[in-house]
């Protein structure tokens, strides 16, 4: 049976890309440096791809940014800004994703928006009226080449015509119906290429396939495919699907002329089904995603063996697979050596999983020798991942509706805490966090190492905060932070004090660019041992008169920040969070914390990418999770919350229903059109849209701030706004972070004056 892989991480063993990277942009290497680091990544990629016996081994899945705006580059998907320079190749590609100080002055980014429902960003392509459509295979073939050159067989993969076509903002004259044809025919051309470059297989990868589509993205994904395969020449042409079925698509799938097919068999719920009652194409390839590619556990060989022996009974030729790349999940687990055999035995991280999609083809094929790769998996699923906490488990089965409930209601609430805090209009206040500096950095590492001690650590951090809370002071902010100089990760740092977490080594993987995270694992039900910040935040209340935010982060950007458990319903693992989290938003407002921030940045992450599916299978338990974290302060305690990064005008309403005081939204990279929805909906909870994109190096001006201000009082009343950064300031650094802020102040006072005017 034939094997394969949609894509595998490009961050290296120990996150080389990323310090690369990072040392070509600050000039500490050249640029045929940093190139050399990532030709060493994607060549022990494609060694150990074919060592392990993959079959259609993938190329052209590797970036220095984002796949999407690779993509884009290639096909002229791109806004004036980034062409005056001239700019190409990686320099390109970190100005798409940064900005860039050019000759006609500083470029704004693109959009960052989250990749489908993961935890991986992309940068939404941009077309405007200058845009000219290419066709640019340099990357593709450059790639495919490379790999030949070792002696290693490749089919390219690039982001599809659909797919671009869907995720891009449109900005000009001309919309998709305008640029469809050429888009195709540019397509086509590339495909044309690669077939000159004796690729024998091409994949395009349409993700957008697994949503709702309406009669105009079928009759357009056709339109497209019609264009493209009549160009193919001699290559096979592999079109790729994952992170759900593709339902609404099948037909169409069927009746085009594809080579191969890639499925989802884990997120896709009705994958099977449709093979079975709707039939597939006998001459062509079904690439089965029966390995999860999202998630760290280990593969139940029966269960995925079992849909390949259907596949194979209904007389389809099928490949085994993992579900979509494998760039969602860490590199190795041989990478850990501090946590225990009987936990490392239920995790399968990239390599893992390859070595899984090899010995489940072989269990499935009844090859020589695989009766022992299927005997040791039956052994490993016959005994026991998790001990049980019954206190846990009782807690959630005794919740009432009374515990989801905040009273008084929204208006009262506001009331009562306006005349508490009198707040200046548009008050103005940061996300959180602030910049984690070489000095922040050095003393975890020197805890850690012993180098210092626990004592001496606290006191080191407590002089930071009383440093920030006085430039805070000094600037003029409203609402004050104490800067979150103890924790590492805004997940991390609560799963490492609650109860039923682990956590990995070098567990990293990417999030955007090649900035990387090392997500928790939840491996047992879940419960606070003791208070996590209340001492933190009572040392720098104390520091200021004015209020300062304790900062907790919400169950459910827990939960999707980390890699879940899948033995018990994720409902159940959200609301044993939300409890363990209630208990220390009880513990600061007992403690005389007035202002409390419960971050839920990942909230629209893990919906489902069907509507029909948003109720029943999210957003019912979601969203009464954050009010059950809330539902026990007092009507003068306002609760803030924060959202960043993902698309959430179509759930509005539902955020509306989190009953939060005040929310503040990612918005500067997403040209504000939230507002919209916002008004539309009669949004009733006090907001703070960005006024800057935190993400970028650049310094917005006090002008550019104030623009950005006006804009959002054109949309929403002046009462209900606050002032404040898209995000948290952590990966900043402080000479850009600081006068940005003070740029903010200046801009909130100004635009004041202007309304008393």
């Amino acid at each position: 049976m034939l094997t394969s892989v949609a894509g595998f991480p490009r961050i290296g063993d120990r996150r080389e890309l990323k310090f690369a990277s990072e040392g070509y942009l600050s000039g500490k290497i050249s640029k045929d440096e940093l190139r050399k680091a990532a030709a060493a990544i994607r060549a022990q990629n494609w060694k150990f791809l074919k060592d392990s016996g993959i079959s259609l081994i993938p190329s052209n899945d590797f970036s220095f940014y984002s796949r999407v705006a690779d993509a884009a580059a290639a096909l002229g998907f791109i806004p004036e800004r980034f062409r005056e320079d001239g700019l190409t190749g990686e320099d390109l590609q970190f100005a798409l994703g940064r900005g860039f100080s050019g000759k006609n002055g500083p470029a704004e980014p693109l959009s960052m928006k989250k990749w489908f429902d993961t935890n991986l960003h992309y940068l939404v392509p941009e077309f405007d009226d200058t845009s000219v459509i290419t066709s640019d295979c340099t990357k593709a073939a450059g790639e495919f080449n490379e790999a030949r050159d070792l002696g290693i067989n490749t089919f390219p993969t690039l982001i599809g015509p659909f797919t671009l076509l869907k995720l891009t903002e449109f900005t000009g004259k001309r919309g998709i119906e305008d640029v469809a044809d050429e888009t195709a025919e540019a397509y086509a051309s590339i495909l044309a290429r690669l077939a000159g470059h004796f690729a024998e297989y091409v994949a395009f990868e349409e993700p957008s396939l697994v949503r709702d589509l309406t009669e105009e993205d079928r009759a357009l994904f056709e339109r497209l495919y019609n264009i493209v395969l009549k160009r193919k020449g001699s290559a096979k042409v592999i079109l790729q699907t994952y992170f759900g079925d593709v339902r609404d698509a099948w037909s169409e799938i069927c009746r085009l002329p594809f080579d191969a097919v890639g499925l989802d068999f884990v997120k896709g719920k009705k994958t099977l089904e449709l093979v079975e009652k709707n039939g597939f194409p006998r001459d062509r390839l079904l690439i089965a995603g029966v390995v999860d590619g999202r998630n760290i556990w280990r593969t139940r060989y029966d269960d995925a063996a079992a849909i390949l022996g259907k596949l194979s009974e209904l007389g389809l030729s099928a490949a085994a697979s993992a579900s979509c790349s494998l760039v969602h999940v860490p590199v190795t687990v041989k990478s850990e050596t501090k946590l225990s055999e009987d936990v490392l035995r239920w995790f399968s991280f990239a390599r893992e999983k390859v070595q899984e999609i090899a010995e489940i083809a072989a269990v499935a094929s009844g090859a020589e020798g695989s009766d022992k790769a299927l005997s040791a998996n039956r052994k490993l699923f016959a005994t026991e991942r998790v001990k049980r906490n019954d206190a846990v488990r009782q807690a959630v089965a005794s919740l009432k509706e009374e515990d989801f409930r905040r009273v008084p209601a929204f208006a009262e609430r506001e009331r009562i805490q306006k005349a508490r805090f009198g707040l200046p209009l548009l008050p103005t206040t940061t996300i959180g966090s602030f910049p984690q500096t070489a000095e922040v950095r050095a003393l975890r590492k020197k805890l850690r190492t012993g180098e210092i001690g626990k004592a001496e650590y606290d006191e080191s951090i407590k002089a930071l905060i009383k440093r920030i809370i006085g430039f805070q002071e000094e600037i003029g902010l409203d609402v004050l932070v104490h800067g979150e100089y103890e924790r590492n990760d805004m997940v991390e740092y609560f799963g490492e004090r609650l109860d039923g977490f682990l956590f990995t080594e070098n567990g990293w993987v990417l999030s955007y660019g090649t900035r990387c995270v090392k997500p928790p694992v939840i491996f047992g039900d879940v419960s606070r041992k003791s208070p996590i910040t209340v001492d933190t935040s009572v040392y720098a209340q104390s520091l200021t008169k004015k209020p300062v935010k304790g900062m907790l982060t919400g169950p459910v950007t827990i939960y999707n920040w980390s890699f879940p458990r899948n033995d018990i319903p994720e409902k159940e693992v959200i609301y044993e969070l939300a409890l363990a989290v209630r208990g220390e938003v009880l513990d600061l407002e007992k403690a005389g914390i007035s202002i409390i921030q419960i971050d839920e940045a990942a909230l629209k992450e893990k919906l489902p990418l069907r509507k029909e599916d948003w109720d029943r299978d999210y957003l019912s338990f979601a969203i009464p999770s954050f009010r059950l974290v809330t539902s026990g302060v007092r009507p003068e305690t306002q609760i803030h919350t924060h959202m960043c990064y993902s698309e959430f005008s179509d759930i509005i309403k539902s955020i509306d229903d989190m009953d939060a005081d005040v929310i503040s939204f990612e918005a500067s990279r997403g040209k504000l059109e939230i507002l919209d929805s916002l008004k539309e909906n009669n949004f009733r909870t006090e907001a703070g849209p960005g006024v800057y994109d935190i993400h970028s190096p650049l310094v917005p001006s006090v002008e550019e701030i104030k623009t950005r201000i006006r804009l959002i009082l054109e949309k929403l009343p002046a009462e209900k706004v606050w002032i404040n950064p898209d995000c948290g300031l952590k990966t900043r650094h402080e000479e850009e972070a600081f006068p940005s802020l003070r740029n903010l102040v200046e801009a909130a006072k100004e635009i004041r004056d202007e309304l008393k005017k």
